[in-house]
């Protein structure tokens, strides 16, 4: 069976992020996106547009010495995707490993919504605070 062409848009974007390719991430989000992140630490809240999203990015980059994540399953509509994934982030003498769940909401082939959900958010905050 093929997969789906919303997860094949999902996969491209996690490719993108894992190379550090903003371009190709850039050209995955529709103008007007909007991500939701979870918590209540200074990465937590409301991103709206591309460029917010992109800024999020970026700073969640600068922030880590390393961050990975497996793909673990793909759920798929022709409106929405959902992600399971297994994440591990370093930064400084901090490890945090959790598993996520992220759920886009598509339009166009580009990425209209995001919600970030975490396992464990209490960790997940003190981590990034």
């Amino acid at each position: 069976m093929a997969e789906h062409p919303n997860v094949s848009l999902h996969r491209r974007g996690h490719e993108a992020f894992r190379s550090g390719d903003v371009e190709a991430l850039a050209g995955l989000f529709a103008e007007d996106t909007v991500w939701h992140w979870p918590g209540n630490s200074s990465l937590g809240g409301e991103f709206s547009g591309r460029d917010a999203v992109l800024g999020l990015l970026a700073k969640l980059g600068e922030m880590v010495d390393s961050l990975e994540f497996v793909d673990e399953d793909f759920l798929a509509s022709d409106t929405r995707t959902v992600a399971l994934a297994h994440m591990k982030v370093t930064r400084g003498d901090k490890t945090l490993e959790y598993d996520a769940c992220e759920v886009v909401r598509w339009r166009d082939g580009k990425v209209a919504e995001e919600w970030l959900l975490v396992d464990d958010q209490y960790a997940y905050d003190e981590f990034w605070s």
